[in-house]
């Protein structure tokens, strides 16, 4: 049996607004969440303005940042057809179950009569499926009053959106996929509500093969498929009928389940997996169903990121430990960089900077790499950004050239376009603590494409002392006084202006790493801090 979804629809629960947006004063701000996460406070540039009128451009971005935001009064507005606008932007996401699309513009065009074209690349995630990823184009055009509005039209949704054409969600009914944990224990969404998503995605070996479905065009009179424009899911599995065989371990499972508690009904996601081969041990989600957000999710990391920042500057003798780096309050590159609480630690080590996370020093050292060398870094010895094959779909990173120098400055501190989620950071913890990158896999005999060097000795012990120093006298304190000898960093990482900052905390003891997104945490101390702490708390030390 086939079920499906048309567009238009109802729309999706809105995050409730603390203030108005602020239009074209705030729009970097407002733009970083196209872009996938503001990357400071303050506000600063996303791409060069200096050719096509800067307001338009700015107009562009910040109705990409509404819409991916889920501001969609705020979207329409901006347009020449605010009613029509909010009805099929509404419309669309939910119609086709989309889960806050992520939204990044490219180049300005000018096209001549007073109209400017901004493309924009779009990645829908598709609950339950998978992320349909496509690209259209926004125009913008002047009005008479010298202001700029997006000039509505039903293609800059999508260039196959029209009048006599629709799109049309096709979910094709399976059966439930069995699995276990790595010591044969039967897992299901009933004794671990989080793996719901999980166990739907799994390929390979189950019953069913887990969910599928397409994006359908179709036509709108006759309803009729025009064409398939995105599908999910692969084929049957044919004959082994038993359960898939994880590499998850029930009892991490259930503690990071409960652990999850600690997130205060905030949005959570947290992965464990084993330091020496990269065996996922849990991956929990709150809300326990709908978007695998902890594997498939995009966030800007915030400070966790610190640690491939920090190895790419020692590998290079760029600073060591005991080197003074100054940590003001305040660094200006382009816009103001400010540290949490606007702190500061004059006359700060390179190590203090490390421990109290300090922005204004690590951006400070920016002109230590060059533009690509910390892209490089993270795809040479932590994979991030080559294809992993896990096991579910996952989303595997990105770091993109800095387009400018305060987005290089933010890259230095895991914001402006930098993009990873709990699974990439446990990894990236793996990595820096043993030195080897293992791909993370949730089902044994994964295929491996992957192509890494490992990091120095010198290197690894100088990064393990350092999140060592950040729990016992650091940012990380919260993690104090729990048996073994803990490693961690903290994160805060900005997300919009109408939002809190998301909450990071990553960890190591024994063999397992640890990362933990809380959505709106405000802090990874205050967030994050207190669910890995009663994760660590609930399991024996490996």
């Amino acid at each position: 049996m086939n079920t499906h979804t048309d567009f238009p629809g109802t729309g999706p629960r809105r995050r409730r607004s603390r203030g108005p947006v602020k239009a074209l004063t705030a729009v970097a701000v407002v733009a970083a969440v196209a872009a996938g996460g503001a990357y400071a406070t303050g506000l600063g540039p996303f791409g060069d303005e200096s050719g096509p009128d800067p307001e338009a451009v700015a107009q562009a971005r910040a109705f990409l940042a509404d819409w991916s935001a889920g501001h969609l009064p705020a979207a329409a507005a901006r347009t020449t057809r605010p009613d029509r606008a909010e009805e099929v932007l509404r419309g669309f996401t939910a119609g086709l179950d989309i889960d806050k699309p992520k939204l990044a513009a490219g180049q300005p065009e000018e096209t001549g009569d007073g109209v400017l074209t901004v493309p924009f690349t779009a990645r829908m995630p598709v609950t339950g499926l998978g992320t349909w990823t496509y690209t259209a184009k926004l125009p913008l055009r002047e009005q008479g009053d010298g202001a700029w509005k997006v000039d509505w039209k039903l293609s800059l949704v999508h260039p196959r959106l029209s009048e006599t054409e629709k799109f049309r969600l096709e979910r094709e009914e399976t059966e439930p996929v069995e699995a276990t944990d790595r010591s044969g224990a039967t897992l299901s969404a009933a004794t671990h509500p989080s793996l719901a998503p999980v166990l739907d995605q799994l390929a390979g070996g189950g019953k069913g093969g887990g969910p599928r479905g397409a994006v359908e065009l179709v036509d709108r009179a006759t309803g009729k498929t025009v064409r398939t424009e995105a599908s999910f899911g692969g084929e049957d599995t044919a004959g082994d009928d038993g359960p898939v065989r994880t590499t998850l371990d029930a009892t991490w499972q259930s503690a990071a389940e409960r652990a999850l508690a600690e997130a205060d009904g905030k949005n959570a996601s947290l992965v464990a997996l084993r330091v020496d081969d990269g065996e996922i041990l849990a991956v929990a989600n709150s809300p326990a169903s709908g978007f695998n957000r902890a594997v498939s999710g995009t966030y800007a990391p915030g400070s966790t990121w610190k640690l491939v920042t920090s190895s790419a500057l020692l590998l290079k003798g760029a600073v060591a430990p005991d080197d003074v780096v100054d940590c003001p309050k305040y660094l200006t590159v382009g816009k103001r960089f400010q540290n949490v609480e606007t702190s500061e630690h004059p006359d700060a080590t390179f190590r203090k900077d490390f421990t109290e996370s300090c922005n204004t020093a690590f951006i400070s050292l920016r002109g230590k790499l060059a533009d690509a060398e910390l892209g490089e870094v993270a795809k040479k010895y932590f994979g991030v950004g080559q294809t992993w094959h896990v096991g579910v779909p996952s989303y595997d990173g990105s770091v993109p050239v800095p387009r400018d120098a305060t987005e290089k400055a933010a890259s230095m501190i895991g914001q402006g376009r930098v993009q990873a989620n709990p699974l990439i950071m446990a990894s990236v913890t793996a990595t820096a603590v043993s030195g080897t990158f293992h791909q993370p896999t949730l089902v044994a005999g994964t295929e491996d494409t992957t192509a890494t060097t490992p990091l120095p000795p010198k290197v690894v012990a100088q990064l393990r002392e350092l999140m060592r120093a950040t729990v016992t006298e650091g940012t990380a304190r919260v993690l104090a006084g729990l048996p073994g000898e803990i490693g961690a960093k903290t994160g805060t990482a900005e997300v919009s202006d109408e939002q809190d900052n998301n909450g990071w905390l990553v960890a190591h003891r024994g063999d397992v790493a640890i990362a933990c997104v809380v959505e709106e945490g405000v802090t990874g101390g205050g967030s994050a801090g207190p669910v890995i702490r009663s994760l660590l708390s609930a399991v024996p030390e490996s």
